[in-house]
């Protein structure tokens, strides 16, 4: 069973950095794709990027595209969320989620491609 776990979060000022760790365990296979997603007060579930396990492949929503990035540990089993520039509409829980295979090229974003899903943190930005 793979199992994801969540660390990170909390609350910043408009401009600042914070990073969220997602550690995983369980993968009987040696490729996967970890996501993460967020949810802000009011609005739907939304894919803000993805990397494979194998490498080389990064993907970015737009609305983070520059200012967020993923990296991963794999020799520790962690996928990191790095977060620069923050602004108040980045606020919300952040999910990271993972599943079995590569990441797709159309709807690495869909949360409905992911089978194993963290527990959520929640992050805060003030203006």
């Amino acid at each position: 069973q793979v199992h994801l776990a969540q660390s990170g979060g909390g609350s910043v000022q408009a401009g600042e950095s914070l990073r969220l760790s997602c550690s995983h365990s369980g993968f009987t296979v040696a490729y996967y794709c970890v996501g993460w997603f967020r949810q802000g007060p009011g609005k739907e579930r939304e894919g803000i990027g993805a990397i494979y396990s194998g490498g080389g492949r990064e993907d970015y929503a737009d609305s983070v595209k520059g200012r967020f990035t993923i990296s991963q540990d794999n020799a520790k089993n962690l996928v990191y969320l790095q977060m620069d520039s923050l602004k108040a509409e980045d606020s919300g829980m952040y999910y990271c989620a993972a599943s079995h295979g590569p990441c797709p090229l159309v709807g690495w974003d869909s949360s409905s491609y992911f089978g194993f899903w963290g527990q959520g943190t929640q992050v805060s930005v003030s203006a």
